[in-house]
């Protein structure tokens, strides 16, 4: 062995001689300085020191009070007299023996499992609709949001009570064409599909982000997709749906969780008496007259927590099922 052979032998890193070797490299340690330490720490005391207010907010009117009513969805309280533990005896109650709230339940789930798809498709179309139309574009946008901003309120429900009730303006409007309803508020069969109605009319949000989502689809695809003879609803289903549906996912999400929530509307119009026949008598609605109304607020918490695991049954349903029909801009499936 030469000496220049022997010197490359001897001076050689022992990480690239095992590297060589077929060996595993070690890890080499890191070491940092105590002046960066020092700062890092006071980086992350900072960051706490930002986050507290959120903090003390999260767990003093969120995280805490929610502890709390699943213990009173456990007793018999009434507000003036301490909780007195019964146990399963309110789920028990709401499941075998309180109609009202099965009848509560069914409403529920038809004006969200309706009201929500149909306002879904309209505020899809109507973003179609914008994504083609440049001029006036911005005008027809906010016009369609507006709706959304003050659909919620109790000036909005009071004025719709007044359009849908005996002789006022739809009312009139259909008898024009020999269709005599005698009011939508009063009849139980009618009450429940202005509700679904006045749930669609404030699609304004979700059509902005069906919107925003339509706007990020290329149009070489839709160009594509024509040359090779796809027609208009073709087009719809090969390109539009599969881009947009991480959006409509979102959108729908979104859309059954508000859905569930419904009360103002529903309370205005029915006088807080969930009438006619308890037609507009809500979950929400229930929950409320059973806790403030007669206050039963170890039934109404329990209640409360009824309806926050039907929501989150549905949305693990969704996200379990999103892998088949949402498809991401990169996705290999």
């Amino acid at each position: 062995m030469s000496a220049t052979e022997t010197r490359t032998i001897v001076t050689e890193k022992p990480s690239s001689r095992a590297r060589q070797l077929g060996g595993e490299r070690r890890p080499e340690k890191t070491f940092t300085r105590p002046g960066q330490r020092a700062r890092s720490r006071k980086e992350t005391a900072a960051g706490y020191a930002f986050l507290t207010p959120w903090l003390i907010g999260f767990f003093g009117l969120t995280a805490l009070p929610m502890v709390y009513s699943l213990y009173l969805s456990f007793t018999k309280y009434n507000i003036f007299q301490p909780p007195k533990w019964i146990g399963l005896d309110n789920y028990i109650r709401m499941f075998t023996k309180d109609q009202n709230f099965i009848q509560s339940s069914e409403i529920t789930l038809v004006y969200v499992f309706v009201g929500t798809p149909i306002t879904l498709a309209a505020a899809l179309g109507v973003a179609m609709l914008l994504n083609y139309r440049d001029k006036g574009a911005g005008f027809f946008r906010s016009a369609f949001y507006a709706p959304s901003l003050i659909g919620g309120s109790v000036s909005v429900a009071i004025v719709w009570r007044a359009m849908f009730s005996s002789d006022g303006p739809v009312d009139s409007g259909l008898q024009l064409f020999g269709i005599d309803l005698g009011g939508w508020i009063g009849d139980p069969a009618m009450i429940l599909p202005m509700m679904i109605l006045l749930h669609v009319w404030q699609f304004g949000s979700t059509m902005v982000i069906f919107l925003a989502g339509l706007k990020q689809i290329p149009k070489e695809l839709y160009e594509a997709a024509e040359m090779d003879g796809a027609n208009a609803w073709r087009r719809f289903q090969a390109v539009t749906v599969p881009m947009l549906s991480p959006v409509m996912f979102f959108n729908l999400l979104l859309g059954l969780i508000g859905a569930f929530q419904v009360f103002t509307s529903a309370y205005v119009i029915s006088n807080g008496t969930g009438g006619p026949a308890g037609m507009t008598n809500f979950i929400t609605v229930y929950l409320y007259k059973r806790g403030f109304s007669d206050g039963q607020m170890g039934y109404a918490a329990a209640i409360a927590w009824v309806l926050l695991v039907v929501v989150a049954i549905i949305a693990a349903i969704l996200f379990r099922t999103q892998r088949s029909w949402v498809h991401y801009s990169g996705d290999d499936r």
